[in-house]
């Protein structure tokens, strides 16, 4: 179906429900309710109409769709559940299972051809953020990554599920590392005359608990895990972005403006907003595309919170992927 026609459509059912509201109104605020004055059935026959128009327009927009791509956000601190932010009740970032709904919901619409991924996080939990890449990876259509301010750690590791990664020559992208951290108190423990009673089945099972001094041999076994994750965050990149490992590796986990990243191939294309709609238009063989953002369903309030905490972490990078033991010791991508 055309754009043209579906346009047509649409102003179709809007037309069509607005006479049956004025129509309806009429006779129940004006014609019929001999004791209503004219200009009270006026009024509400007008504020009738304007939110059947309201309404016809979400009807026509549900029955013919006009969008192409749709358009899914990773927007602050990947985690599970989106974190908890300085306002109780509020979440730093977006929550990984609503923005891999999304996705999912993208992928059984019809209508959306291409998939636009923004972004705009310095990375998060291990699993939450591979599920997003997953979801990426599994659209049936042109996928393409859009980084605005950030795109780092966790968030350069959704972009390898993509077929494109563009980015502004000022954006942040990169940190493809892994760290790995425990505070260690055993000193101001003895100082303070606490003391560490073991009591764990297991050899490594403690290994890296606060209250303890690690040894040789547990700081080994940590620093394997360290390898692993990041040997794992190599591979998978090399692959989804078609690299080569050692290129990966030589970043040594740096951050790169999108200038100096697309140079050493970490970025695709430079580009603004317009650009990656024209490369769409390109994927999907036609002269423009129209977008349509894919969100979950939120409060008014929810909404609020989201938005103030998401501009006090809009900027950062090198925080990622967390993966906290109970032994106190903490992985990060």
């Amino acid at each position: 179906m055309s754009e043209r026609l579906t346009r047509v459509l649409q102003l179709g059912i809007v037309l069509v429900v607005a006479v049956v509201a004025a129509v309806v109104s009429w006779f129940i605020f004006f014609d019929i309710p001999a004791d209503l004055t004219d200009l009270l059935g006026v009024l509400l026959v007008i504020a009738t109409v304007v939110a059947a128009i309201q309404l016809g327009g979400r009807i026509a927009n549900a029955a013919f769709p006009s969008y192409d791509v749709a358009e899914v956000a990773v927007e602050g601190p990947i985690t599970r559940d989106g974190g908890r932010g300085p306002i109780p009740g509020g979440a730093i970032g977006t929550p990984a299972d609503d923005i891999v709904e999304q996705i999912d919901a993208a992928s059984e619409d019809t209508h959306a051809e291409a998939l636009l991924l923004k972004l705009n996080t310095p990375g998060g939990e291990v699993l939450p953020s591979d599920d997003i890449r997953r979801a990426a990876a599994e659209f049936d259509g042109p996928t393409v990554a859009y980084a605005t301010d950030v795109c780092a750690s966790g968030g350069y590791w959704i972009a390898s599920g993509c077929d494109e990664l563009w980015s502004h020559d000022a954006s942040v992208v990169g940190s493809i590392g892994v760290i790995g951290s425990s505070v260690n108190a055993s000193e101001l423990a003895d100082r303070l005359g606490i003391t560490y009673e073991r009591f764990a089945a297991g050899k490594y099972k403690d290994a890296g608990n606060v209250l303890k001094e690690p040894t040789d041999d547990e700081r080994e076994y940590l620093q394997g895990l360290i390898d692993d994750y990041y040997d794992d965050f190599v591979e998978t990149v090399a692959e989804g972005r078609e690299m080569d490992p050692e290129t990966i590796r030589e970043t040594e986990a740096r951050v790169y403006l999108g200038e100096e990243a697309s140079a050493i191939g970490l970025v695709d294309e430079l580009g603004t907003r317009a650009d990656v709609e024209d490369r769409l238009a390109a994927l999907l063989d036609r002269d423009e595309v129209t977008v349509e953002e894919f969100t979950p369903q939120a409060g008014l309030m929810a909404r609020l919170r989201g938005s103030a905490e998401r501009v006090a972490y809009s900027f950062g990078a090198g925080v990622a992927s967390t993966l906290d033991a109970d032994d106190g010791f903490t992985f990060r991508f």
